[in-house]
């Protein structure tokens, strides 16, 4: 490419936003969110999750392997995600940064969470999910993406239903 020329981020190829209401208070919420190592007991799209040592500024990095199922083919995928965002019951962020020098699809994960204007005591909670990358592309994978979400979105609610608040 030319020096000087510019050119316009890619968007990404699926991206998938979920949002729901969830009793709060936000840092119980944010404690099932804000750590990727909690993340399989809720959300099946995340099959095994490693917390690896910290990257060098600090930041958490965890080793995640992805799985989906369509019909009877399964895909999955290892990622080095680092989480890029963290302010306590408010937003956490990861994305993906491998470190062996090749080029990779990015991955970013993202959770918010603000009190309902709706709902006194409740949290609303919205997860973004982007990935830029060939191997889940096409509308079957993005469905296939989507349904883990909302069905992640759908366990992890039920999981702040059934536990006392502290």
């Amino acid at each position: 490419m030319p020096s000087g020329v510019l050119t316009a981020p890619r968007p990404p190829d699926v991206e998938i936003e979920r949002s729901l209401l969830v009793p709060g208070p936000p840092e119980r919420l944010f404690e099932l969110v804000e750590d990727l190592s909690r993340y399989p007991r809720w959300m099946q799209l995340i099959h095994d999750v490693v917390e690896l040592d910290s990257d060098p500024d600090g930041r958490l990095v965890w080793d995640v392997e992805l799985r989906a199922q369509v019909g009877p083919l399964a895909r999955s995928k290892r990622l080095r995600m680092v989480r890029t965002v963290h302010q306590a019951a408010r937003s956490v962020e990861f994305e993906r940064s491998e470190v062996d020098g090749r080029a990779h699809a990015p991955w970013v994960l993202r959770a918010d969470l603000e009190p309902s204007t709706d709902v006194a005591g409740e949290i609303l909670l919205t997860m973004r999910l982007s990935y830029g990358g060939g191997l889940w592309t096409g509308a079957l994978l993005q469905r296939v993406l989507d349904d883990e979400v909302r069905r992640g979105s759908e366990a992890l609610l039920e999981i702040v239903r059934a536990e006392p608040t502290h």
